[in-house]
């Protein structure tokens, strides 16, 4: 029997286009997102929608994006899986970032205490990251246990964020925290996880 999750980071939005920093500011997939998710789904990026239990953080990207793949499911929301709040300093570039308050004691945190004003802190968003994944896995042993006995495989799905996905895989393998930028997934990619008595044994990418 498989056991196996698949994180899917949602589409691309005007944020991603503008590349800001965001998280919370609840922004809509674009056009070229949309465009972007069919031509995936033309090469059968996408697994079967077949007997999986979905989930999305809530936000309209996540929930546009899960629709835009899979149509009009069933699925679950696990808000503690939202990406990092930024705060007042969402939806600004870089360039803009560098010229407020507070941006050299970002960029010299190395403990994950610096909170964006207004906002949260690495270390509090990895923590939150963690708790929302904790309720998905508590969901997916559910379905693992309904389907001991009947030897189907245990699928579940969730469309949330690269940052989220990127804390995952990190929890999930003990990636080192320094290696976080590494597993963000381009928009509307992602991975598959399997699973093997609980625990995080190989994964793919989507």
């Amino acid at each position: 029997m498989i056991s196996c999750i698949h994180f899917i980071r949602h589409g691309i939005t005007q944020g991603i286009l503008n590349k800001w920093y965001y998280g919370w500011e609840d922004l809509p997939l674009v056009a070229e997102g949309l465009r972007d998710i069919e031509e995936l789904k033309s090469m059968s990026v996408y697994p079967s929608s077949d007997g999986t239990e979905f989930y999305t953080s809530g936000m309209l990207r996540a929930n546009q994006t899960l629709n835009a793949i899979y149509g009009e499911v069933p699925y679950k929301t696990i808000p503690d899986l939202k990406e990092m709040n930024f705060g007042q300093w969402e939806c600004k570039t870089f360039d803009q970032l560098q010229q407020l308050p507070g941006f050299d004691t970002w960029m010299n945190d190395r403990s994950g205490t610096f909170s964006f004003p207004g906002g949260e802190s690495a270390s509090s968003f990895y923590a939150r990251a963690k708790k929302g994944l904790d309720q998905l896995m508590g969901y997916h042993r559910l379905l693992e246990l309904s389907h001991r006995h009947n030897g189907l495989d245990s699928v579940s799905t969730v469309v949330c964020h690269g940052g989220v996905i990127a804390a995952s895989m990190c929890t999930l393998f003990g990636f080192a925290a320094e290696t976080f930028w590494d597993w963000i997934p381009a928009p509307a990619r992602g991975y598959t996880v399997y699973f093997e008595d609980g625990q995080a044994v190989k994964y793919d990418n989507l």
